[in-house]
């Protein structure tokens, strides 16, 4: 009797998960479905549609990378491709690497979601040197820019893991950053670009347990940049399941969930964090898209799993097409060039010394004054008597 209650307690056990992976299947065939039936996808409140741009996008197997004429994206330095990942830089000392499209972009407002994994045996502050994200003028160039050339012209979005400047307390790393170019702004790597940036936040990006995710937005020239790390954890347990068309779908289902505008911190609470919002960012069409890394002394492992690109639908009203002039030189509206009435801090530190020793000689300089009339007054005074 006991045998025969455990056999059926194990027929219905069975049978529920039966049940459960097929209903599993079901929901995530319908959203398959969904999701290839529809030309655009409607992600937002106010009527904005996206539309995937594959020919600006990398995604694996990584079939349109290559060095053949008819890839889109192309390899520099010591990048490879394996079978999970792009792999910028390899944990190894004083290389670079990076991936450019070949396609210049035409696209006026876009999204770029971008799946990164950045990790090594190097404990905190031991490791580096970051990642970098580019939309520039020109591409295919090695430089000291975490792998790519200095005094670009266009867009970069850096991902820091190495303080340089040990001076400065006011950041903790990894920090990710935005700089806007015009070919004759250096970015300064020794003061971790703090002179040129646009502003950035601290964001936990390296040996962690899941993938992380940037998310940057171009759109009526506002760029804003997010980031989140939780996504893969969160739903490869749930959904990918025994197939490898699961695994696909899974993926899919991640880069939809991800829209969602959540923004909190990227500290373990499964949330976006709003990391940089900037009005008045005027970038040029028909620059290139691209994605590099560095090593120095330290090193780390700087992979690129996913980088998306989507094009947004924006309604405009007369007054701003208006406006949207053709644009020829990036700029940002309320930065005033940094090339111009910029102090340096050892200068400003002599300055503020000099000005002190000035008070206090001046100061000096009355008191011995006063000093001396007060007695000529006394003396004065005693005369008279006499």
């Amino acid at each position: 009797m006991a045998t025969l209650l455990i056999k059926l307690n194990v027929s219905v056990s069975t049978r529920k998960m039966y049940l459960y992976s097929l209903a599993s299947k079901f929901i995530i065939l319908f959203l398959t479905i969904a999701i290839a039936s529809s030309n655009g996808e409607n992600t937002y409140d106010d009527g904005i549609y996206e539309f995937l741009k594959r020919e600006y996008s990398l995604s694996k197997p990584y079939q349109g990378l290559g060095s053949s004429s008819s890839s889109h994206w192309e390899f520099m330095g010591n990048s490879m491709v394996m079978p999970e990942q792009i792999r910028l830089t390899p944990d190894l000392q004083s290389i670079q690497g990076a991936v450019w499209s070949r396609v210049p972009c035409y696209i006026r407002d876009w999204e770029l979601r971008v799946q990164f994994k950045i990790h090594g045996e190097g404990k905190k502050n031991l490791n580096g040197d970051g990642m970098a994200l580019w939309l520039t003028k020109d591409r295919m160039q090695i430089g000291q820019v975490f792998g790519s050339a200095n005094f670009f012209t266009g867009l970069g979005i850096f991902i820091d893991t190495y303080p340089n400047d040990e001076k400065q307390h006011e950041r903790t790393f990894p920090f990710i950053s935005a700089m806007v170019g015009n070919g004759s702004v250096s970015y300064d790597h020794d003061r971790d670009g703090r002179t040129t940036d646009l502003g950035g936040c601290t964001a936990h990006v390296r040996n962690t347990e899941q993938d992380t995710f940037l998310l940057i937005r171009y759109m009526k020239n506002r760029l804003t940049v997010r980031c989140s790390p939780f996504l893969a954890s969160f739903f490869y347990p749930l959904l990918c399941q025994e197939t490898l068309f699961l695994t696909l779908v899974c993926e899919e289902c991640i880069l939809c969930c991800s829209l969602f505008e959540v923004m909190t911190d990227v500290d373990g609470k499964q949330e976006w964090k709003d990391c940089l919002d900037v009005p008045g960012v005027r970038l040029p069409q028909g620059y290139y898209f691209g994605a590099s890394s560095a090593t120095g002394d330290l090193s780390d492992n700087h992979d690129l799993i996913s980088f998306k690109l989507y094009e947004l639908t924006v309604e405009r009203s007369p007054e701003e097409e208006e406006d949207q002039q053709e644009i020829t030189l990036p700029s940002v509206d309320y930065r005033v060039d940094p090339n111009v009435n910029i102090e340096d801090e050892g200068r400003s530190i002599l300055t503020v010394f000099f000005l002190f020793i000035v008070s206090v000689v001046a100061l000096v300089v009355v008191v011995v004054v006063g000093l001396f009339l007060y007695n000529q007054y006394k003396e004065n005074r005693r005369k008279r008597f006499y």
